[in-house]
Protein backbone atom coordinates (compact mmCIF):
# COMPACT_ATOMS: atom_id res chain seq x y z
CA UNK A 1 0.00 0.00 0.00
CA UNK A 2 1.50 3.35 -1.05
CA UNK A 3 1.46 6.63 0.89
CA UNK A 4 -1.51 7.99 -1.08
CA UNK A 5 -3.56 4.90 -0.30
CA UNK A 6 -2.67 5.09 3.38
CA UNK A 7 -3.63 8.76 3.49
CA UNK A 8 -6.98 8.05 1.87
CA UNK A 9 -7.71 5.21 4.27
CA UNK A 10 -6.86 7.45 7.22
CA UNK A 11 -9.22 10.18 6.03
CA UNK A 12 -12.04 7.68 5.45
CA UNK A 13 -11.64 6.11 8.91
CA UNK A 14 -11.54 9.45 10.72
CA UNK A 15 -14.52 10.72 8.73
CA UNK A 16 -16.72 7.77 9.69
CA UNK A 17 -15.66 7.95 13.35
CA UNK A 18 -16.01 11.70 13.85
CA UNK A 19 -19.21 12.13 11.84
CA UNK A 20 -21.06 10.03 14.38
CA UNK A 21 -19.63 11.77 17.43
CA UNK A 22 -19.15 15.39 16.43
CA UNK A 23 -19.75 17.13 13.10
CA UNK A 24 -17.79 20.14 14.40
CA UNK A 25 -14.77 17.98 15.19
CA UNK A 26 -15.02 16.41 11.74
CA UNK A 27 -14.97 19.85 10.10
CA UNK A 28 -11.88 20.86 12.11
CA UNK A 29 -9.98 17.71 11.15
CA UNK A 30 -10.85 18.06 7.45
CA UNK A 31 -9.61 21.66 7.45
CA UNK A 32 -6.34 20.55 9.05
CA UNK A 33 -5.90 17.67 6.59
CA UNK A 34 -6.57 19.95 3.64
CA UNK A 35 -3.43 21.93 4.50
CA UNK A 36 -1.24 18.80 4.47
CA UNK A 37 -0.96 17.36 0.94
CA UNK A 38 -0.79 13.60 0.65
CA UNK A 39 2.11 13.92 -1.78
CA UNK A 40 4.52 16.77 -2.32
CA UNK A 41 4.19 18.41 -5.71
CA UNK A 42 7.82 18.92 -6.70
CA UNK A 43 8.56 19.58 -10.35
CA UNK A 44 11.42 17.37 -11.55
CA UNK A 45 11.04 18.15 -15.24
CA UNK A 46 13.86 19.65 -17.26
CA UNK A 47 17.38 18.82 -18.35
CA UNK A 48 19.75 18.11 -15.47
CA UNK A 49 23.41 18.31 -16.41
CA UNK A 50 26.11 16.24 -14.77
CA UNK A 51 28.54 18.35 -12.77
CA UNK A 52 31.29 15.70 -12.83
CA UNK A 53 32.16 12.52 -14.69
CA UNK A 54 32.21 9.43 -12.49
CA UNK A 55 32.48 6.92 -15.32
CA UNK A 56 35.28 7.44 -17.83
CA UNK A 57 37.47 9.15 -15.26
CA UNK A 58 37.80 6.06 -13.09
CA UNK A 59 37.25 3.17 -15.47
CA UNK A 60 40.47 3.03 -17.42
CA UNK A 61 41.66 -0.35 -16.20
CA UNK A 62 39.74 -3.47 -17.30
CA UNK A 63 39.86 -4.89 -13.77
CA UNK A 64 38.80 -2.39 -11.11
CA UNK A 65 36.29 -3.54 -8.47
CA UNK A 66 37.47 -1.19 -5.73
CA UNK A 67 34.51 0.18 -3.77
CA UNK A 68 31.99 -2.26 -5.24
CA UNK A 69 30.49 -4.84 -2.79
CA UNK A 70 30.82 -7.75 -5.20
CA UNK A 71 30.13 -11.29 -4.02
CA UNK A 72 32.30 -14.24 -4.98
CA UNK A 73 30.09 -14.86 -8.01
CA UNK A 74 30.19 -11.19 -8.94
CA UNK A 75 33.99 -11.18 -8.82
CA UNK A 76 34.19 -14.34 -10.93
CA UNK A 77 31.80 -12.81 -13.49
CA UNK A 78 33.87 -9.62 -13.72
CA UNK A 79 37.18 -11.47 -14.13
CA UNK A 80 35.77 -13.69 -16.87
CA UNK A 81 34.62 -10.74 -18.95
CA UNK A 82 36.46 -9.83 -22.15
CA UNK A 83 35.39 -6.49 -23.64
CA UNK A 84 35.81 -8.00 -27.12
CA UNK A 85 32.44 -9.67 -26.44
CA UNK A 86 30.78 -6.34 -27.29
CA UNK A 87 31.88 -6.84 -30.89
CA UNK A 88 29.90 -10.07 -31.22
CA UNK A 89 26.93 -9.50 -33.52
CA UNK A 90 24.30 -10.35 -30.91
CA UNK A 91 25.89 -8.08 -28.28
CA UNK A 92 26.64 -4.90 -30.19
CA UNK A 93 23.23 -3.36 -29.47
CA UNK A 94 22.93 -4.30 -25.80
CA UNK A 95 22.36 -1.41 -23.40
CA UNK A 96 23.48 -0.54 -19.91
CA UNK A 97 21.30 -1.08 -16.85
CA UNK A 98 19.25 1.74 -15.24
CA UNK A 99 22.05 2.10 -12.63
CA UNK A 100 24.21 3.60 -15.39
CA UNK A 101 22.26 6.85 -14.92
CA UNK A 102 24.52 7.35 -11.87
CA UNK A 103 27.81 6.06 -13.24
CA UNK A 104 27.46 7.15 -16.88
CA UNK A 105 28.76 10.40 -18.39
CA UNK A 106 25.46 12.00 -19.48
CA UNK A 107 22.85 14.17 -17.79
CA UNK A 108 19.17 13.42 -17.19
CA UNK A 109 16.24 14.70 -19.24
CA UNK A 110 13.08 14.31 -17.12
CA UNK A 111 9.52 14.98 -18.24
CA UNK A 112 6.06 14.38 -16.79
CA UNK A 113 3.17 12.49 -18.35
CA UNK A 114 -0.40 13.47 -17.40
CA UNK A 115 -3.72 11.79 -18.01
CA UNK A 116 -5.23 13.63 -21.01
CA UNK A 117 -8.62 14.01 -19.32
CA UNK A 118 -7.98 14.43 -15.59
CA UNK A 119 -4.47 15.92 -15.95
CA UNK A 120 -3.42 13.74 -13.03
CA UNK A 121 0.24 12.75 -13.03
CA UNK A 122 0.64 9.29 -14.54
CA UNK A 123 4.41 8.95 -14.81
CA UNK A 124 7.79 10.62 -14.77
CA UNK A 125 9.98 9.74 -17.73
CA UNK A 126 13.79 9.83 -17.90
CA UNK A 127 14.90 9.86 -21.51
CA UNK A 128 17.34 7.24 -22.72
CA UNK A 129 20.77 7.76 -24.19
CA UNK A 130 22.45 6.04 -27.08
CA UNK A 131 23.26 3.08 -24.83
CA UNK A 132 20.73 3.36 -21.95
CA UNK A 133 17.00 2.71 -22.23
CA UNK A 134 14.16 5.02 -21.20
CA UNK A 135 13.10 4.84 -17.53
CA UNK A 136 9.37 5.35 -16.97
CA UNK A 137 8.42 5.86 -13.32
CA UNK A 138 4.73 4.94 -13.06
CA UNK A 139 2.91 7.01 -10.44
CA UNK A 140 -0.63 5.63 -10.95
CA UNK A 141 -0.31 2.63 -8.64
CA UNK A 142 -0.29 -0.03 -11.35
CA UNK A 143 0.84 -3.47 -10.11
CA UNK A 144 4.30 -4.83 -10.69
CA UNK A 145 4.57 -7.64 -13.27
CA UNK A 146 5.13 -11.26 -12.32
CA UNK A 147 8.70 -12.27 -11.51
CA UNK A 148 8.54 -14.43 -14.64
CA UNK A 149 7.51 -11.57 -16.93
CA UNK A 150 9.91 -10.61 -19.74
CA UNK A 151 12.77 -8.31 -18.72
CA UNK A 152 13.85 -5.24 -20.69
CA UNK A 153 16.88 -2.97 -20.60
CA UNK A 154 14.88 -0.24 -18.87
CA UNK A 155 12.98 -2.46 -16.46
CA UNK A 156 9.68 -1.69 -14.73
CA UNK A 157 9.57 1.22 -12.26
CA UNK A 158 6.92 2.46 -9.83
CA UNK A 159 7.25 5.58 -7.69
CA UNK A 160 5.69 7.52 -4.83
CA UNK A 161 6.40 10.68 -2.88
CA UNK A 162 7.93 10.68 0.60
CA UNK A 163 7.74 14.33 1.59
CA UNK A 164 9.58 16.21 -1.16
CA UNK A 165 11.55 13.11 -2.23
CA UNK A 166 10.45 10.89 -5.08
CA UNK A 167 11.22 7.25 -4.30
CA UNK A 168 11.16 4.82 -7.21
CA UNK A 169 11.87 1.08 -7.40
CA UNK A 170 13.01 -0.61 -10.61
CA UNK A 171 12.86 -4.35 -11.28
CA UNK A 172 12.68 -6.57 -14.38
CA UNK A 173 15.83 -5.19 -16.05
CA UNK A 174 18.33 -7.36 -17.83
CA UNK A 175 21.79 -8.32 -16.65
CA UNK A 176 24.30 -5.61 -17.49
CA UNK A 177 27.09 -3.30 -16.41
CA UNK A 178 27.27 -1.68 -12.98
CA UNK A 179 30.40 0.23 -13.90
CA UNK A 180 31.64 0.54 -17.45
CA UNK A 181 32.60 -2.99 -18.52
CA UNK A 182 34.13 -3.96 -15.17
CA UNK A 183 31.32 -5.32 -12.98
CA UNK A 184 27.73 -6.48 -13.44
CA UNK A 185 24.29 -6.90 -11.92
CA UNK A 186 22.02 -9.85 -12.66
CA UNK A 187 18.44 -9.92 -13.92
CA UNK A 188 17.29 -10.48 -10.33
CA UNK A 189 18.59 -7.11 -9.15
CA UNK A 190 16.46 -4.30 -7.69
CA UNK A 191 17.30 -0.60 -7.95
CA UNK A 192 15.80 2.00 -5.60
CA UNK A 193 16.06 5.64 -6.64
CA UNK A 194 15.61 8.69 -4.42
CA UNK A 195 15.20 12.04 -6.22
CA UNK A 196 15.34 15.21 -4.10
CA UNK A 197 15.33 18.69 -5.58
CA UNK A 198 17.07 21.64 -3.89
CA UNK A 199 16.40 24.67 -6.09
CA UNK A 200 18.38 24.13 -9.29
CA UNK A 201 20.15 21.06 -7.89
CA UNK A 202 18.84 17.51 -8.07
CA UNK A 203 20.28 14.88 -5.73
CA UNK A 204 19.85 11.34 -7.05
CA UNK A 205 20.70 8.34 -4.89
CA UNK A 206 20.69 4.81 -6.27
CA UNK A 207 20.58 1.72 -4.06
CA UNK A 208 21.35 -1.42 -6.06
CA UNK A 209 20.59 -4.80 -4.47
CA UNK A 210 21.43 -8.07 -6.20
CA UNK A 211 21.29 -11.54 -4.59
CA UNK A 212 23.56 -12.96 -7.30
CA UNK A 213 26.50 -10.60 -7.90
CA UNK A 214 26.48 -8.33 -4.82
CA UNK A 215 27.16 -9.24 -1.19
CA UNK A 216 25.68 -5.95 0.09
CA UNK A 217 23.66 -3.06 -1.39
CA UNK A 218 25.72 -0.76 -3.61
CA UNK A 219 24.86 2.90 -2.98
CA UNK A 220 25.88 5.86 -5.12
CA UNK A 221 24.73 9.48 -5.04
CA UNK A 222 25.19 12.07 -7.74
CA UNK A 223 24.14 15.73 -7.90
CA UNK A 224 22.82 17.19 -11.16
CA UNK A 225 22.27 20.85 -12.01
CA UNK A 226 19.32 22.30 -13.90
CA UNK A 227 20.37 23.44 -17.37
CA UNK A 228 17.73 25.22 -19.46
CA UNK A 229 19.73 24.82 -22.67
CA UNK A 230 20.82 21.22 -22.21
CA UNK A 231 20.23 18.36 -24.60
CA UNK A 232 20.63 14.61 -24.34
CA UNK A 233 21.64 11.97 -26.82
CA UNK A 234 18.47 10.53 -28.39
CA UNK A 235 17.72 6.87 -28.68
CA UNK A 236 18.78 5.70 -32.12
CA UNK A 237 18.34 2.48 -34.02
CA UNK A 238 21.33 0.16 -33.64
CA UNK A 239 22.58 -1.83 -36.61
CA UNK A 240 25.28 -4.48 -36.02
CA UNK A 241 28.33 -4.27 -38.26
CA UNK A 242 31.52 -6.28 -38.67
CA UNK A 243 33.88 -4.99 -35.97
CA UNK A 244 36.23 -7.93 -35.37
CA UNK A 245 36.48 -10.16 -38.45
CA UNK A 246 37.40 -13.29 -36.51
CA UNK A 247 34.13 -13.08 -34.54
CA UNK A 248 32.03 -12.90 -37.70
CA UNK A 249 33.98 -15.68 -39.33
CA UNK A 250 33.29 -17.88 -36.30
CA UNK A 251 29.87 -16.93 -34.86
CA UNK A 252 30.19 -19.57 -32.15
CA UNK A 253 33.22 -17.86 -30.58
CA UNK A 254 32.47 -16.17 -27.24
CA UNK A 255 35.29 -13.89 -26.02
CA UNK A 256 36.01 -14.56 -22.34
CA UNK A 257 38.76 -15.35 -19.83
CA UNK A 258 39.02 -18.65 -18.02
CA UNK A 259 39.45 -18.64 -14.21
CA UNK A 260 42.87 -17.27 -13.30
CA UNK A 261 43.65 -16.27 -16.89
CA UNK A 262 42.62 -12.59 -16.96
CA UNK A 263 45.76 -10.76 -18.19
CA UNK A 264 44.72 -7.37 -16.74
CA UNK A 265 44.34 -8.38 -13.11
CA UNK A 266 47.56 -6.66 -11.98
CA UNK A 267 47.35 -3.55 -14.15
CA UNK A 268 45.84 -1.27 -11.49
CA UNK A 269 48.45 -2.41 -8.98
CA UNK A 270 51.31 -1.78 -11.39
CA UNK A 271 50.01 1.60 -12.59
CA UNK A 272 48.58 3.04 -9.37
CA UNK A 273 50.17 1.02 -6.59
CA UNK A 274 46.82 -0.17 -5.23
CA UNK A 275 47.09 -3.60 -3.56
CA UNK A 276 45.42 -6.47 -5.36
CA UNK A 277 43.11 -7.20 -2.41
CA UNK A 278 41.62 -3.72 -2.83
CA UNK A 279 41.36 -4.07 -6.61
CA UNK A 280 39.26 -7.21 -6.14
CA UNK A 281 36.57 -5.19 -4.34
CA UNK A 282 34.08 -6.52 -1.81
CA UNK A 283 31.89 -4.93 0.91
CA UNK A 284 34.84 -3.83 3.04
CA UNK A 285 36.26 -1.66 0.26
CA UNK A 286 33.16 0.60 0.29
CA UNK A 287 33.96 2.21 3.63
CA UNK A 288 36.50 4.95 4.48
CA UNK A 289 37.96 2.82 7.28
CA UNK A 290 39.29 0.42 4.67
CA UNK A 291 42.03 2.92 3.81
CA UNK A 292 43.69 2.26 7.15
CA UNK A 293 44.31 -1.36 6.15
CA UNK A 294 46.30 -0.21 3.11
CA UNK A 295 48.90 1.89 4.92
CA UNK A 296 51.49 -0.87 5.02
CA UNK A 297 50.85 -2.24 1.53
CA UNK A 298 50.19 0.84 -0.59
CA UNK A 299 53.11 2.16 -2.61
CA UNK A 300 52.93 5.56 -4.24
CA UNK A 301 53.33 5.16 -8.02
CA UNK A 302 56.09 6.99 -9.83
CA UNK A 303 55.34 10.46 -11.16
CA UNK A 304 53.50 10.43 -14.46
CA UNK A 305 55.60 11.63 -17.41
CA UNK A 306 53.69 10.62 -20.56
CA UNK A 307 50.00 11.11 -21.43
CA UNK A 308 49.16 12.36 -17.94
CA UNK A 309 46.27 14.57 -18.99
CA UNK A 310 47.65 17.75 -17.41
CA UNK A 311 47.59 21.05 -19.38
CA UNK A 312 50.90 22.36 -20.76
CA UNK A 313 52.92 24.67 -18.49
CA UNK A 314 52.40 28.42 -19.00
CA UNK A 315 54.78 30.18 -21.38
CA UNK A 316 57.15 32.73 -19.72
CA UNK A 317 56.79 36.35 -20.80
CA UNK A 318 58.78 37.10 -23.96
CA UNK A 319 60.06 40.48 -22.76
CA UNK A 320 63.57 41.95 -22.46
CA UNK A 321 65.94 39.46 -20.96
CA UNK A 322 63.63 36.52 -21.52
CA UNK A 323 65.12 33.48 -23.17
CA UNK A 324 63.58 31.41 -25.93
CA UNK A 325 60.37 29.56 -25.35
CA UNK A 326 60.91 26.18 -23.67
CA UNK A 327 60.80 23.10 -25.84
CA UNK A 328 57.21 22.03 -26.22
CA UNK A 329 55.89 25.28 -24.76
CA UNK A 330 53.30 27.54 -26.38
CA UNK A 331 54.75 29.23 -29.45
CA UNK A 332 57.74 26.91 -29.65
CA UNK A 333 58.29 24.43 -32.45
CA UNK A 334 57.45 20.82 -31.62
CA UNK A 335 60.37 18.78 -30.25
CA UNK A 336 62.21 16.58 -32.72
Amino acid sequence: MGPDTLFGALVETMTRHLFVRSPAALLTVLIMLSTVPAAAQVDLSGYWSREGDSDNGYSREPVDLLGIPVSGDGRAKALSYDIAALSATERQCQMYTPFYALTGPFGLKISSEQDPITQKLVAWKIDGWIDRDVTTIWMDGRPRPSAYAPHSHGGFTTGWWEGNTLTAVTTHFKMGDIKRHTSFSSDRATLTYRFTRYGDLLSVTGILEDPVYLAEPYVLTHVFKLDAGGTTFPLTACEPIEELPHLHENPGLVPHYLPGANPWINELTQNRGIPLDAVMGGPATMYPEYRKTLRDTYKMPAACKIDCGAPPPPTPARGRGAGPAPVGGRGAPPPR
